[in-house]
């Protein structure tokens, strides 16, 4: 059976996932509308955000697990004062909970090419908080906590063959479009160390969280959610 991130990465599935694969920069080309013809309901506009949101945003967890996650309770929704541009919708931030994620702030550092290279990361104890090993890659981090890489374990680290104690910086094919870094993350590479700052938030025409797909998108996800989690009542 195929491992369950290239499982994921079928183009047949369409779905954009927290990864260097080429594959994943095919379906993000391919991305140029976010509905197709078949798809007129509002149930299926939202059914269709919540599956393509969740593949990018949380595809290690199972939709049991979210549930227990999910808050309805979002920011209050920034208006628009006078010609000051407002924020973008809240919504985009109902993912913000798994940015504190130590796998996700491992891959948003750039220390692994995808989601699931730095859960493994994690579990084999290249990854430390405040100094102590945690082998746990849902484990939620702190405001100001520290997060350190073995620097042999960084997938853009290798050793010279020149027997150099110093590492090589080694790109890797297709990172390019990944190469940026969060407001919410201060990242060292010299140490192979990033501080989490705070949690992720909107600001006026921007939101911190990163995701190929835009806040009016999330908007509908939540809608889904959230009237899911009141028929469950």
């Amino acid at each position: 059976m195929p491992r369950k991130s290239e499982r994921h990465l079928k183009l047949s599935r369409q779905l954009i996932s927290m990864t260097w694969n080429p594959r994943n920069l095919y379906q993000l080309d391919s991305k140029k509308r976010l509905f197709t013809i078949k798809q007129k309901t509002l149930f299926q506009h939202m059914w269709k955000a919540k599956r393509d949101t969740r593949g990018y945003h949380d595809a290690n967890i199972t939709e049991k697990q979210w549930l227990r996650m999910f808050n309805p309770q979002l920011p209050t929704y920034n208006v628009k004062i006078d010609n000051k541009p407002s924020n973008p919708n809240a919504a985009s931030l109902m993912y913000a909970c798994m940015e504190r994620r130590l796998d996700f702030i491992v891959f948003r550092s750039h220390f692994a090419s995808s989601i699931w290279m730095a859960r493994q990361l994690v579990v084999h104890g290249n990854v430390k908080i405040n100094g102590k090993e945690l082998p746990y890659p849902s484990h939620k981090v702190k405001d100001g906590d520290v997060i350190s890489v073995d620097p042999e374990a960084v997938v853009t680290l290798a050793k010279p063959e020149n027997g150099s104690k110093e590492l090589d910086f080694v790109p890797q094919p297709y990172q390019q479009p990944w190469m940026f870094i969060p407001d919410y993350l201060e990242v060292n590479y010299n140490t192979c160390s990033v501080v989490f700052l705070r949690e992720p938030m909107t600001r006026p025409s921007l939101t911190e969280v990163p995701s190929p797909y835009p806040p009016e998108f999330h908007a509908l996800a939540y809608e889904f959610y959230l009237r899911r989690g009141r028929n469950r009542k």
